[in-house]
Order: C-alpha cells, then sequence, then structure tokens
C-alpha cells in the first residue's frame, strides 16, 4: 500500500537543553521523564541537571520545525499556537537529578497559603489548579505550581531514588510515589502534603506505579518479576501477579480500569484481568528487520522499558532496547 505525504507522521519540534554542548557530555545530563497535563495546556520535560521545563501546549512557531509548519493533515494545528497573554515557559529548578514527572489537577487551592492571593482570585474564574509532581534522586518529592512556577511542597521520607509518580484522576489530588528503597508512600496534598501510607512488601526497587482510572487499584512493579495490586480504600494488598522472569519496569491500567498491561526486562507484555488475576495474553517485542521476511537468522527479542494504553484504549504502545 502506498503511503502519501500527508500520512507520514511529523516531527513537530526537537527540544534540546540550550547549554553548552560540552556541558551536557558530563553525567547527569539525562532526560530520565516527559508529560503531558491532564488538560494538553503543559508540556514537561527533565531536562538534565535538575532542571525542568515546563512549555505552554501548542508549541509557538519558534520551537516548531519547517516540515512541522508545512503539515497539512495533522492534529496539531498552527492556528492553536500560542496566542496572546498565553502561559509563558517556565524553568524549574529542582536541585536534584529529577527522574520521574507527573501533572495533577483540582477544583480548590492546594498549600493555599503558598499561593498568591492575585493567582488565587484568576483561578476562582477557571476552577482549575494545575500542579507538577517531580520525583528526585535524593527521595524528595517536589510538589511546583505549574501557572506561577512556584514550589508548594517538597515531600521527604523516601530513602532512595524516587522512581515513578501517580495521581488520582478523580482530582482529589492523592499522590502515589514508587522508590528504590522498596516502598511506595501515599499522600494526600490537599492535607498539605500529609503522608496516609507507606506500602512495603516488595523486595527488590519499585520502578513504577499506576492508579487506576476508577481509582479503585494500585498497581506498583519491581525488579522481583512481580507485581502488587493494592486497595486505594483500605490501602491493604489484593493480590500478587505473577508470570514475567525478570525486573518489571512499566505498567498501565486502561481508560475503563478493566485491564492492566506490564511491561519487563524479560522482552514480553502482559496484559491482565486487574480484578481476577488472569493472565490474558502475553505479547513479545521482536525487533523486526526490513527484510525478516527472507532473514535466516532468529527475530531479536529486546528488554522492554515501558508501555502504555492510547486514551481510547484499543492500542498498546511499547518501548524497547532495540532503538
Amino acid at each position: 500500500m502506498s503511503q502519501t505525504m500527508e500520512d507520514i507522521p511529523v516531527l513537530l519540534a526537537e527540544l534540546r537543553p540550550g547549554r553548552e554542548q560540552p556541558y551536557d557530555w558530563k553525567s547527569s545530563c539525562e532526560t530520565w521523564s516527559v508529560a503531558f497535563s491532564p488538560d494538553g495546556k503543559w508540556f514537561a520535560w527533565s531536562q538534565g541537571h535538575g532542571i525542568v521545563k515546563l512549555l505552554p501546549w501548542p508549541l509557538d512557531k519558534e520551537h516548531l520545525k519547517p516540515q512541522a509548519l508545512k503539515a497539512k493533515n495533522h492534529c496539531f494545528k498552527i492556528t492553536d499556537v500560542k496566542e496572546q497573554g498565553s502561559p509563558k515557559e517556565k524553568i524549574l529548578d529542582c536541585g536534584q537529578i529529577v527522574w520521574a514527572l507527573a501533572f495533577g489537577c483540582s477544583s480548590s487551592p492546594v498549600g493555599w497559603k503558598l499561593w498568591p492571593s492575585s493567582r488565587l482570585k484568576a483561578s476562582e474564574n477557571n476552577r482549575t489548579y494545575q500542579l507538577l509532581a517531580t520525583g528526585l534522586n535524593n527521595g524528595h518529592v517536589k510538589v511546583w505550581d505549574v501557572h506561577t512556577g512556584r514550589i508548594l511542597f517538597n515531600l521527604s521520607g523516601h530513602q532512595d531514588v524516587v522512581r515513578d509518580l501517580s495521581f488520582s484522576s478523580n482530582n482529589n489530588l492523592i499522590l502515589v510515589t514508587a522508590s528504590r528503597d522498596k516502598t511506595l508512600r501515599i499522600w494526600d496534598l490537599k492535607k498539605d502534603g500529609k503522608l496516609i501510607q507507606v506500602l512495603s512488601g516488595h523486595i527488590q526497587w519499585v520502578y513504577c506505579c499506576a492508579i487506576s482510572p476508577d481509582c479503585s487499584m494500585l498497581c506498583s512493579a519491581a525488579g522481583e518479576n512481580s507485581v502488587k495490586l493494592w486497595s486505594m480504600h483500605s490501602y491493604t494488598l489484593i493480590r500478587k501477579l505473577e508470570g514475567h522472569q525478570n525486573s518489571v519496569v512499566s505498567c498501565d491500567f486502561s481508560p475503563d480500569s478493566a485491564l492492566l498491561v506490564t511491561a519487563s526486562y524479560d522482552t514480553t507484555v502482559i496484559m491482565w484481568d486487574p480484578y481476577t488475576g488472569e493472565k490474558l495474553r502475553e505479547f513479545l517485542h521482536v525487533c523486526l528487520q526490513p527484510d525478516l521476511e527472507y532473514s535466516t537468522t532468529e527475530p531479536q527479542l529486546s528488554a522492554l522499558r515501558s508501555v502504555c494504553f492510547s486514551p481510547e484504549g484499543l492500542f498498546l504502545a511499547s518501548l524497547a532496547d532495540d532503538r
């Protein structure tokens, strides 16, 4: 089947830190995490060296590549670029390597004593408060006001790197943090960042966590090849899912919370029924070569790094080391 130019994916932008190149040859320059806000109006990325950049989305023209401006059949419309009076990009200095990013939102002020009065008054109109949580190398989690770039909370308690973060989707601002210290911590940001619960039971680094969209369950995955499901009501263990042969490094719920997928260094993605623990499907991430049909060698399997559902829940995307 022939492919027209309009069918080819368009690279909109290639974002770079803007530092001198020799500076980026040093350690700690890696980009470990990126995230879109739930309302699609902000994009955050960790630039390395403890810096996170917040960009209003869609991007303005100065960030776009020439081919993006010429694209005709793309969901990104150039007429959507930043208008006069739109928010400006912000630089957040976290002071530590940033491993994880997560957006949250609320219809009421959070840490209201720290919000400028002008911001509180402006928010009375749009009724939305956007927050960004950053998981850091020293075990801290810093939570920022997206609109002002000011820090609201500095949550401490983890004893090692915070590898992943997950906000509840019901605007209750419950934040779950997963750490290399083998624990998960649950925080209530509406109560000034109060620690609600510490979940223990993993015997290896906790790589990832995900709250189900219906906010009934929490999934956590770690280096001991298994996945744990926890109740978000009682904060107790519901069940343990076993089937992977290596560290489980990524997990995601379908938009209706009916399915759970997990990705592992063992090169597989497993689809589960989270309510019964039944393994429904298993997928291998195979490195497909252009001439695979005529190849005499076996397909190469690659360790997986990430998996996620598409927003409508019809597709899965997986990321592996096969480049």
